[in-house]
């Protein structure tokens, strides 16, 4: 008997979305994740994990940035993970009430280049399943144009921890809210100490435990 072929599957994160979810969920200890060991472990066993795209950018904080460059170095080590930065652009806030003006910085071009992965691996026809992770309605054009280009494609939704919308649940096929995965989330925790190819050894952040 011919077995039957798996669906074929690309996970697409919105880290920004991602990150604060977990940080307004109180779940810290998640942010040293395997990545593509949580997707993976949140598939059915007639899907098979082809790439996960995780989109970001890198803090302004040295501390911060610091930190989230050991969790991509040890995610870059698996060749399933895919690294998207876009930038922090300098923005100013004026207070209507006191006019006092706050110097503070906005993420730039993340939604866009999510759009642009999605909608060309879309027209390629690379997968039959997409997970977006994301609660951002600003995706759900993109959304409308795949269903255009291949109405068989099956698009999931996964919402970060404290993180909704029912505008992309409606327009997806189906959703998962990440708010109750507190097992998957655990036993998808990196390693305390991971070695990387040239021999130097990645550690968890201690804020991070």
């Amino acid at each position: 008997m011919t077995s039957k072929r798996k669906q074929k599957v690309i996970a697409y994160i919105d880290g920004f979305n991602f990150y604060y979810g977990l940080k307004d969920r109180n779940w810290k200890k998640f942010y040293w994740l395997d990545i593509v060991k949580f997707i993976e472990k949140n598939l059915r066993s007639h899907q098979e994990l082809l790439e996960v795209h995780y989109f970001s950018a890198i803090p302004n904080d040295k501390g911060k940035a610091s930190r989230q460059d050991k969790l991509f170095q040890a995610n870059k080590l698996n060749p399933k993970f895919f690294l998207h930065l876009g930038k922090y652009l300098p923005k100013r806030l004026t207070c209507y009430g006191c006019g006092r003006t706050i110097h503070s910085y906005e993420e730039k071009e993340t939604d866009v280049r999510i759009a642009s992965s999605m909608l060309y691996d879309c027209f390629v026809n690379k997968s039959d399943v997409v997970i977006l992770v994301s609660a951002d309605s600003d995706l759900i054009p993109p959304i409308e144009i795949m269903r255009q280009i291949n109405p068989m494609l099956k698009i999931i939704v996964f919402f970060p921890p404290k993180r909704f919308s029912n505008e992309l649940r409606n327009i997806c096929d189906s959703y998962k809210n990440l708010n109750g995965s507190f097992r998957v989330f655990a036993d998808s925790a990196l390693p305390e100490e991971i070695e990387l190819p040239n021999g130097f050894i990645l550690e968890r952040p201690d804020s991070w435990k």
